[in-house]
């Protein structure tokens, strides 16, 4: 399991943190040794979309680590200032240069052994017009067929996919939840 440890100093005094269970909790928090504040350690959110064209999904080939060639959603981590739609969507430009109309959450994805969540929402291209930005070298639409499962860079985009597969041929799209080792 994924055990934070992110604190060194103390974000107010810049003293020394300790890992110790506070008196008023039950796990350990990273605990000013000086001030005595208490850092909490979150999971950060992934949010990004499943932009689709007709019976095509569009994925980036990323041009950064982790995982640099492979293939995968437009996606990142969320920022301030945004909700997870909001995210998702900018990702989408800023990854794929894509124009997409955003629908509804699609699957929730719990990644405990890093830390994270990952959020995709469903989104409708509004056309085929992409400009890739930094982080990927190439946005490309790929039917069922010719989705590359065997160089997809993340577990999440995986089940994110096939369960867009699945839910297609019947018509109907839930919120999908899963949890990944």
């Amino acid at each position: 399991m994924f055990k934070a440890r992110g604190f060194k100093h103390c974000k107010l005094c810049g003293a020394p943190v300790s890992y110790v269970v506070p008196a008023d909790d039950n796990r350990e928090r990273a605990v000013c040794t000086v001030c005595a504040n208490v850092h909490y350690e979150n999971p950060l959110n992934v949010v990004g979309t499943v932009p689709v064209w007709g019976d095509q999904v569009l994925l980036c080939r990323r041009n950064i680590e982790p995982r640099h060639g492979y293939w995968t959603l437009p996606a990142g981590f969320m920022e301030l200032n945004e909700t997870a739609a909001e995210g998702a969507l900018r990702e989408t430009i800023e990854e794929a240069g894509a124009s997409v109309e955003m629908q509804g959450l699609y699957t929730v994805i719990n990644v405990v052994r890093v830390g994270q969540v990952h959020l995709f929402y469903r989104a409708r291209l509004l056309n085929t017009a992409f400009a890739p930005g930094p982080e990927t070298i190439e946005a490309q639409l790929f039917s069922e067929v010719d989705i590359p499962w065997d160089d997809l860079a993340f577990k999440t985009v995986k089940v994110t996919l096939q369960r867009f597969f699945e839910d297609r041929k019947t018509g109907q799209f839930d919120v999908h939840c899963a949890d990944i080792g």
